[in-house]
């Protein structure tokens, strides 16, 4: 129990002292809550007493009123402040996981579903969110008013003191062994929980494969296995519990009666006066309330802990060393110098040497999986290497800020993600400080002034999120139009021109010359218009440079180049027969 308080509290961060604030006010709470007791010990006095007098109902009155106005005066500020600590240490973590993201290697997502931190970020922080504070809180200043409660009854009457005593201590006894037998159910629930998330993503994402291939049965099979999956371990979780709680109102109820048979036989003893005696036995439906409040609490702290170590767990996750220094090349060359690198146990890039120099362009081509992509990521530092070294400007990128190293980068990437916002906020996402008429010049550039300009908010239209609304063609115009507004002095391009349609290819090739003049261009492409007059053209196969040189120099060399290049010229000129 202390051990998953504490997490709760080390989670808390920066808001913990909005959590001690809502304890004290929870105390003072429970302090206005008692003037009730004395008010009614009070009227019991004077009902059983010889002498009577309106004083004692005026005393009375006032104390009932302090007691209304104060538990609803520091009940509400310690609601806001519990409320406010919950919101807000989850969303400095929702904050914190995303700079972490920034810093995760790509390959990490190879290896791990996105489904499970999406899960973390939503359900998993939700739940801690809704009980990890109202738990702190809750079994804080009810053990505190549980004490305080228990002194007073010890000043009252001893005996029926030890009772309460000895009652608390057996139900925090069964609570804390409810507490451990919750753990393993908290983490089948958690796991549960992720799996949802994770299938309910997979499902909307897939939507259109599932309906194009008729998939509807099978894959709603799957959804739903799930959802009964979740259903059955929240069950078995509750069911699990069930028995603890019903000993532990067992044992209230127990210690209640023997509080009543107690303040009888004192009575009946004459030990007590009849007001002590009636005392005690309203005493005995209170004495419990705090500890009992706390125990349903503490019910939940296993769910709250369980939650906060899978978040826990994905604060671990790897990360690249982004802070290097503030540096500012002179040039803008590329250099790499016997690189290596592998997703986990396979190997992608095989000793790779070569150099890109300033303010000229190079072209990576190959089959599928040679690595082009892969070697234009790792200049960005996606990824760290596994050997070796890659420079800009004759200095180690790894030397570089991260933050900084980006700046001189702009990627125009093959499949291409547009946010859920307007065009123009689209395209300023190369510039934040862009004005409007930087935006339209850039478009006008990427030849997307034009279908933007048609539709019905021009540059305020709300696209769907990842650009669902636009086709992929015009998708692709706008994320070039975002890397020129960038105007940053190193160009990748990922196929960029894959989904240009014809009419538009020329235009388009005239603005990425005007764009690249007077960079350092990488360009990733299979159309022999965009690459042929490259300053040099690599070639891979299996992640080795297996050529390299001009397109006139590698056609004659009769090489993979040489196949690359006429496979793709018969298959332009590939038309069915009449």
């Amino acid at each position: 129990m202390i051990s998953g308080l504490k997490k709760i509290w080390n989670f808390a961060d920066l808001e913990k002292s909005n959590l001690n604030v809502s304890v004290v006010f929870e105390f003072i709470y429970a302090i206005f809550n008692m003037l009730q007791i004395v008010a009614i010990y009070i009227v019991l006095n004077s009902i059983f007493s010889d002498n009577k007098n309106m004083k004692v109902s005026l005393i009375v009155l006032i104390l009932l009123i302090l007691s209304i106005i104060g538990r609803s005066y520091f009940n509400s500020l310690a609601q806001l402040k519990q409320v406010h600590a919950g919101y807000f240490m989850v969303a400095n973590k929702r904050v914190e996981i995303g700079k972490l993201l920034k810093t995760v290697p790509m390959g990490y997502f190879n290896r791990n579903n996105t489904a499970y931190i999406t899960g973390i970020t939503t359900s998993v922080l939700d739940d801690i969110e809704n009980t990890a504070p109202f738990i702190l809180v809750g079994v804080l200043s009810g053990l505190i008013n549980s004490i305080v409660f228990t002194l007073m009854i010890f000043i009252f009457e001893f005996k029926l003191g030890c009772i309460v005593f000895i009652g608390t201590l057996l139900y925090l006894c069964a609570v804390s062994y409810m507490e451990k037998k919750s753990k393993a159910s908290s983490a089948a629930r958690q796991k549960s929980q992720s799996e949802l998330v994770q299938r309910t993503l997979e499902y909307i994402q897939g939507l259109f494969v599932i309906k194009a291939f008729n998939l509807e049965g099978i894959r709603d099979k799957e959804i739903i296995s799930s959802i009964t999956k979740n259903e059955k371990v929240n069950l078995d979780m509750e069911e699990s519990l069930t028995p603890y709680i019903i000993i532990q109102d067992i044992i209230i109820a127990f210690f209640s009666v023997i509080m009543i048979a107690t303040s009888l036989q004192l009575f009946f003893k004459g030990s007590m006066n009849i007001s002590d005696g009636i005392m005690g036995i309203i005493m005995s439906f209170l004495a419990f309330n705090h500890i009992k409040s706390t125990g349903s609490v503490l019910a939940t702290l296993r769910l709250a802990t369980s939650s906060i170590e899978e978040v826990e767990k994905t604060m671990s996750m790897p990360k690249i060393d982004i802070d290097g220094k503030n540096i500012v090349p002179e040039k803008y060359d590329i250099e790499f110098n016997d690189v290596s690198f592998s997703y986990e146990d396979k190997k992608i890039l095989k000793n790779i040497s070569c150099k890109i120099k300033e303010n000229t362009m190079a072209a990576i081509v190959g089959l599928s999986g040679s690595g082009k992509t892969t070697m234009c990521n790792l200049i960005s530092r996606f990824w760290d290497i596994d050997k070796g070294s890659i420079k800009v400007g004759g200095i180690d990128i790894r030397k570089y800020k991260l933050e900084l190293l980006m700046e001189l980068i702009s990627t125009v990437f093959q499949d291409v993600y547009l946010f859920e916002d307007t065009i123009e906020n689209n395209i300023k996402f190369g510039k934040q400080n862009a004005s409007h008429e930087e935006v339209v010049q850039a478009a006008k550039k990427a030849r997307c002034h034009e279908f933007i300009e048609a539709l019905p908010e021009g540059y305020d239209t709300i696209i769907g999120e990842g650009g669902a609304s636009l086709s992929g063609g015009e998708k692709q115009r706008i994320s070039i139009a975002r890397a020129m507004l960038k105007d940053a002095d190193i160009i990748i391009f990922d196929e960029a021109t894959a989904n240009i349609d014809p009419e538009n290819e020329d235009k388009l090739k005239e603005a990425i010359e005007s764009l690249t003049k007077n960079k350092t261009v990488i360009m990733i492409a299979h159309r022999l218009k965009t690459i042929r007059n490259a300053d040099q053209i690599l070639v891979l196969k299996d992640g080795e440079i297996v050529e390299r040189g001009t397109h006139e120099e590698l056609i004659k060399n009769d090489g993979l180049y040489s196949d690359l290049i006429s496979a793709k010229a018969k298959a332009e000129s590939w038309k069915l027969n009449n």
